[in-house]
């Protein structure tokens, strides 16, 4: 779950459908975005799925479990499943999100997350090594828009609408050596400054509130404008 913190309440937001909004990111590009790179960008979370079916609350926090204190021990399986079920959609895709997964772990000391990036460095070798010279030199420039879309997607569910608090994304997004800057325009449109898509779109974003006394509240979808500005 990605997890929004109100005075009385909290909003969650399923990560596969986060997911989805990076893919709908993607397919409106300025520049094309080849099939396999769109698939990749679109079901890097899946594997959350089961995860995210019912609401789990941190008994240390009072507050749902995020994809940010998730128990590891779970969390690793269902990144695991997810990159299974990419890898059986198209290869390349499987491959540039085991390796943004992998990017996650820069200091590995638990034994589950040593042994999840052996695995997936394994797999990686042997996707690499199936694939054609094309598809190898493209793999980083992938993996970089995967990681941008899914930074794009994260802002609009990390942030209330009309806002730019979060602290990831306050400096905005960086993209080969330039930024980009989310500028809001009312509280349901968006620009990003230059605009990297082709035209203007709205995303829906569907979510749950619940209070803190865990009652279940109510289900809605945000609906925001991203404006292209040419």
């Amino acid at each position: 779950m990605i997890l929004r913190e109100r005075e009385d309440r909290f909003i969650l937001i399923r990560q596969h459908d986060h997911g989805r909004i990076s893919g709908d990111f993607a397919d409106r590009w300025k520049e094309p975005i080849d099939r396999s790179t769109r698939i990749g960008i679109r079901f890097h979370d899946v594997g959350w799925e089961a995860l995210d079916r019912e609401v789990r609350w941190n008994p240390a926090t009072g507050k749902p479990y995020s994809f940010e204190d998730y128990p590891l021990d779970e969390k690793l399986p269902s990144y695991t499943a997810g990159v299974d079920r990419v890898e059986a959609k198209d290869l390349f895709a499987g491959c540039i999100c085991s390796m943004h997964f992998v990017s996650f772990f820069t200091d590995l000391k638990e034994p589950e997350a040593i042994r999840f990036v052996e695995r997936e460095q394994a797999r990686q070798k042997r996707l690499i090594a199936a694939m054609g010279e094309g598809e190898r030199k493209k793999l980083k420039g992938s993996l970089g828009l995967l990681k941008l879309c899914d930074d794009l997607s994260l802002f609009l569910c990390l942030n209330e609408p009309g806002q730019n608090e979060h602290p990831w994304y306050r400096e905005g997004f960086r993209r080969e050596g330039e930024f980009l800057q989310p500028v809001w325009e009312a509280r349901d449109q968006l620009r990003i400054d230059p605009s990297p898509f082709r035209c203007s779109f709205e995303v829906r974003i569907p979510y749950q509130m619940v209070a803190r006394d865990r009652q279940f509240l109510e289900h809605g979808t945000y609906r925001i404008r991203i404006l292209n500005r040419g």
